[in-house]
């Protein structure tokens, strides 16, 4: 795993650490409980307005032990708190009785399901108006849906928020699958969570990462490695992403920094293929040519300052032919990476040259949007390619490929990104909310950058050139692809944080990416790794 990233667990590999710390490493369970707790009453304590209170309810598992912890520490530090158990408390075993005693023992005030019933009058959320509520029912093992007295709780939670009470989660909000982010049923809605020793997968996707709030990684002394813990997934920080970002040598000259070629554009889609090329450009794409069918090149030649154009054969419908395919074999071997798909359209003549391109090309390839279209149920045929590819497909273009549908994709997107790098033995770079990058090896990461300022037409043909432009600087596919998605998601954030969600155009994200490429090199130049953090850090970054 790269320096200066965070691994994302699933639950099978956060039990496999625990089982490990506890009986190979001899750390007892009650201490680590104790440490768990502690860091979530910090984080109480942090949020508590003055002359406020806390209210901690609990599950009967370990999560409600952490939130037994947690009020016992607050109760000793003069803090008004009361827990109020999901079922009762004589449920509760283990570590979690132990804590449950201790904090009887010094008159925390615990009480059983009963206080449900008062929950559902309205005028609750309102008297919880200054409390921070702890959630502490549910963790990592939950993966039915959820309902009867833990849903009541639930949304009990969810009305004292917005009753102006602030929510702070015990590893992950209750409700959500920890491995895929989904909602069980119904799931708090957290200001914070705090996730015990390593991040969970849910938490870096949706709709998971909208339920979390600002996550806080509480190292509390769990092993980070264990011989049957198997890895999720990996999230970049932004030192991370700005090692990767490729050198600029001052002795450097155009040469120096790569040649890209797209191949895009059709009648009513020039828009696609101008976007491509700025975004290798703005990428640090030393040049850029785009080959495009004749019949729109003159369009194309106004659109494009900065890149050279190249007329290619084309139909009656100024479509690439199939006498195109010679010209794009020849100019793409002359240069370091081609990027092949952004608003070619699906003229049948098109979609033969897109599959025969694909085939005969032997240099380093970017395919998006129609270029997948192309492809489509014969992700296979990538397999026999003989330099590395890249995919970029949305989940619509990834379910085509896969003979799947848009919705069994997003359900485990990061399951659907290694099915399919799996399959056509290509990088897949599987856009949407949390993009994920995924390898033939089966390598996975959640990119944390980027949110609705994106939703908006032409930012993945931006996002393509971005990709292209990186490999054909010299970085590795994976890195390529993963750097693409955190500095394109980076850029559409810097931009929401000035201007507010709406309004962005693809041309603006191109044009905020060198300053968003500043970001990552002034992080890179400070990289530190953040597993040798103190007992509490927060990923991304403010």
């Amino acid at each position: 795993m790269r320096r200066g990233s965070w691994p994302l667990v699933t639950a099978d590999a956060m039990r496999a650490l625990d089982r490990h710390t506890i009986e190979t490493l001899g750390v007892p369970g009650d201490v680590l409980m104790e440490s768990a707790g502690r860091a979530v009453a910090a984080a109480a304590l942090e949020r508590l307005p003055r002359g406020g209170s806390v209210i901690v309810v609990c599950g009967s598992g370990n999560n409600g032990g952490d939130g037994l912890v947690a009020a016992r520490q607050l109760h000793g530090l003069g803090v008004p708190v009361r827990v109020l158990c999901v079922a009762e408390p004589e449920a509760l075993g283990g570590d979690a009785a132990r804590n449950l005693a201790r904090a009887r023992a010094l008159d925390v005030p615990v009480e059983g399901p009963r206080w449900l019933g008062a929950a559902a009058n309205p005028s609750a959320g309102r008297a919880a108006g200054g409390a921070v509520i702890v959630d502490a029912i549910f963790g990592t093992g939950l993966t039915r849906a959820v309902d009867g007295a833990a849903a009541r709780a639930i949304q009990a939670i969810d009305g004292w928020r917005e009753g102006g009470g602030c929510v702070v989660a015990v590893d992950l909000p209750s409700g959500l699958h920890a491995d895929t982010g989904a909602v069980l049923g119904v799931a708090v809605r957290a200001d914070v969570t705090v996730t015990i020793s390593l991040p969970k997968l849910g938490l870096a996707l949706e709709p998971g990462r909208s339920h979390a709030g600002r996550i806080v990684v509480a190292r509390i002394g769990i092993a980070d490695t264990a011989p049957d813990a198997r890895a999720g997934a990996a999230l970049w920080t932004r030192a991370a992403a700005g090692s990767v970002l490729p050198e600029r040598p001052a002795g450097g000259h155009k040469g120096t920094f790569g040649h890209v070629f797209v191949v895009a554009g059709s009648p009513g889609k020039t828009g696609a293929a101008a976007l491509a090329a700025r975004g290798a450009g703005r990428a640090g794409a030393g040049l850029v040519t785009l080959g495009c069918p004749a019949g729109i090149a003159d369009i194309l030649e106004v659109k494009c300052t900065e890149a050279m154009t190249a007329a290619l054969p084309d139909t009656a419908e100024r479509c690439l032919a199939a006498s195109a395919e010679k010209p794009i074999l020849a100019l793409g071997a002359e240069r370091q990476a081609v990027a092949l798909g952004p608003g070619l359209g699906v003229h049948p003549e098109t979609v033969a040259l897109v599959r025969s391109v694909v085939a005969g090309l032997d240099v380093p390839l970017v395919i998006d949007a129609d270029g997948l279209n192309a492809l489509a149920g014969a992700a296979a045929a990538l397999q026999g390619r003989r330099a590395p590819t890249i995919l970029t497909p949305h989940p619509g273009e990834a379910a085509r490929l896969l003979g799947t549908t848009g919705e069994a994709i997003n359900r485990d997107r990061v399951a659907a990104a290694r099915r399919l790098a799996r399959e056509s033995g290509a990088v897949v770079l599987l856009k949407g909310a949390a993009s994920v990058v995924a390898e033939p090896g089966g390598a996975a990461l959640v990119n944390p950058t980027g949110g609705s300022e994106l939703a908006t037409g032409g930012t993945g043909d931006v996002l393509t050139g971005v990709v292209a432009a990186f490999v054909a600087q010299g970085a590795a596919p994976f890195d390529a692809a993963a750097l693409a998605a955190y500095l394109h998601g980076l850029a559409g954030d810097r931009i929401a944080a000035r201007e507010g969600p709406a309004g962005l155009q693809a041309s603006d994200l191109a044009d905020a990416l060198p300053e968003a490429a500043r970001v990552l090199r002034e992080a890179a130049s400070e990289l530190a790794d953040p597993l040798g953090a103190g007992l509490a850090v927060s990923f991304p970054e403010p």
